[in-house]
């Protein structure tokens, strides 16, 4: 009934054998199948643009980041990555506890891949080309990976990362540069130690942790980052890392630390001062600010208007628990809507208003900001050193919203060493964008999808392994000029190896991409201190 009959002829002999047919024989085929035996039909999709036939083929070896065998190259030819596991002071017992080296590369794919949650890494599991390009022997999951970190104390942390961001930028500070410091509120959404309602104007009575960040200006590159519970994010609690960056830097100091409102205080400055370190803050609009203000706006000695149409003039000010006057310019701008309305009467100054809901027609509109420094560059070059603080503040964007400053965990230690890890990769990947675009900064928004994300599938033969890459997009032609300029940058630090077996690659590196960046990337040059008015 399952079948039919048919005879054979063995050794002299009829015996009888059953096909199978319908049920029967498609169960028979379908246990061949599940045993390897043959391949599975094709899944028929009828899709929008007709017919497709598909198969699932779990065996290949295929990456989503085919690229990203370059960016290994990279790592390979400066040694840096092998440098961090090697310094990792994570140490197993067990014999069947994952790789070192596997934890370490797990974590790097999962932030390259703009992942912001420990379960995203579960997405890298199948990516065997990946593991094999880091010279790892798989992707390990997201328990191993959050038990691992688990297991390196913060002190331990602190003495592993610290110095690996230092290495990472140091070779390139070698010219006048500027840093800036800031700090990033991260919202969360669990249970985590830290997470504390404070301030947090775009999500407010949201818990946060509070990330203070010391960035290098115009490279856009971190020296350091520290998380603090949501309630610690004044400039206070900044202030010990920041004195113990500048120590740590020595002979290559900046030659400018700048901040906003929020670090113009007594105890960021005397930390400045004690150290002989030029500053430049911007403060609070306090009512001693104010008041000030309104004085300076009845002065005729304003300097002209620059580029942006702003105009300076300087000033002595002692605030309120500051312990000696110190020198400050004041900004003002001529806006059509502003905050500041300049009233005159019979061509006489007599005071400075906040604008109210409506301003009178013939008032004056100002906006003005109060710079306090001890820099000694001139008058007219204040404003626009401040100014150029807005490309400081993209990159604190770009970490804040693109790579998300690490993973959040119910400990804070390990939230502090996977933000600094993920700074780490930031730099490093910020070098090899500038490595293949030496011209321009990239954000990870458009380097990613253009410098990593390829379709890769590898072929072994003869202890040869092919990668086909197929990328997807838009600007191929572009890319490949790309790839050039990065072959170009490691066959420079490799024949630079050659001849010097004791050569420092990634500071060789370092030095090659910086002599491709604009020469400038610091404040100008110094200049004679203008006589302080007042």
């Amino acid at each position: 009934a399952d079948g039919r009959l048919s005879q054979h002829w063995r050794g002299g002999r009829r015996s009888w054998h059953t096909h199978p047919m319908g049920e029967a024989r498609r169960k028979a085929l379908a246990a061949r199948r599940g045993a390897g035996d043959e391949p599975a039909e094709p899944q028929v999709v009828d899709t929008l643009g007709g017919r497709m036939h598909v198969r699932w083929d779990e065996a290949a070896a295929a990456t989503p980041h085919g690229q990203l065998v370059f960016f290994a190259e990279f790592l390979a030819a400066t040694g840096v990555f092998d440098r961090w596991v090697s310094d990792c002071p994570l140490a197993y017992r067990s014999g069947n506890a994952p790789d070192k080296r596997d934890v370490l590369g797990t974590l790097m794919l999962a932030l390259l891949a703009g992942h912001r949650r420990y379960a995203h890494v579960t997405a890298l599991r199948g990516d065997a080309v990946a593991a094999q390009a880091l010279g790892m022997n798989k992707v390990v999951s997201e328990d191993a990976l959050r038990r691992a970190l688990e297991r390196i104390d913060e002190a331990a942390s602190a003495a592993w990362l610290r110095p690996s961001l230092m290495h990472s930028v140091r070779e390139a500070l070698d010219r006048p540069w500027v840093l800036d410091i800031d700090a990033s509120i991260k919202p969360l959404y669990g249970r985590q130690e830290g997470a504390e309602i404070g301030y947090n104007p775009s999500k407010p009575m949201r818990p946060s942790h509070v990330l203070h960040t010391f960035l290098v200006s115009k490279l856009r590159l971190v020296l350091d980052v520290q998380v603090s519970s949501g309630k610690q994010h004044t400039s206070g609690h900044a202030r010990v890392a920041l004195g113990r960056l500048l120590d740590e830097l020595g002979e290559r100091r900046p030659a400018l630390v700048r901040g906003d409102s929020g670090y113009g205080n007594e105890g960021i400055l005397l930390t400045l001062e004690e150290r002989k370190q030029p500053y430049l803050l911007r403060l609070r609009q306090t009512k001693n600010v104010q008041r000030l203000v309104a004085q300076q706006f009845a002065r005729q000695d304003w300097s002209r208007p620059d580029n942006q149409g702003c105009q300076m003039v300087e000033a002595q000010l002692q605030l309120h628990g500051w312990s000696a006057k110190r020198r400050v310019v004041v900004v003002r701008q001529r806006i059509r809507g502003g905050i500041a309305r300049e009233r005159r009467v019979d061509g006489k100054q007599l005071r400075l208003d906040l604008a109210g809901p409506s301003v009178h027609e013939g008032d004056r509109l100002w906006e003005y900001a109060v710079l306090v420094t001890d820099v000694v560059y001139p008058l007219e070059s204040i404003g626009q050193l401040y100014r150029d603080r807005a490309d400081a503040e993209n990159a604190f964007d770009e970490l804040k919203n693109q790579w998300g400053l690490g993973f959040t965990t119910q400990e804070i230690s390990r939230c502090q060493t996977v933000a600094r890890a993920c700074a780490l990769v930031y730099n490093w990947w910020s070098w090899y964008c500038r490595a293949a675009h030496p011209d321009g900064r990239m954000e990870a928004i458009t380097s990613r999808p253009l410098l990593l994300a390829a379709v890769g599938k590898a072929a072994s033969h003869a202890n040869q392994t092919t990668l086909y890459l197929t990328p997807l997009h838009g600007r191929a032609d572009v890319l490949k000029r790309l790839i050039a300029n990065i072959g170009a940058a490691l066959q420079h630090v490799k024949a630079a190896a050659e001849q010097l077996r004791d050569l420092d690659r990634w500071g060789c590196l370092l030095r090659y991409i910086s002599d491709r960046i604009a020469p400038v990337i610091g404040p100008p040059r110094p200049a004679p201190m203008l006589p302080a008015a007042g």
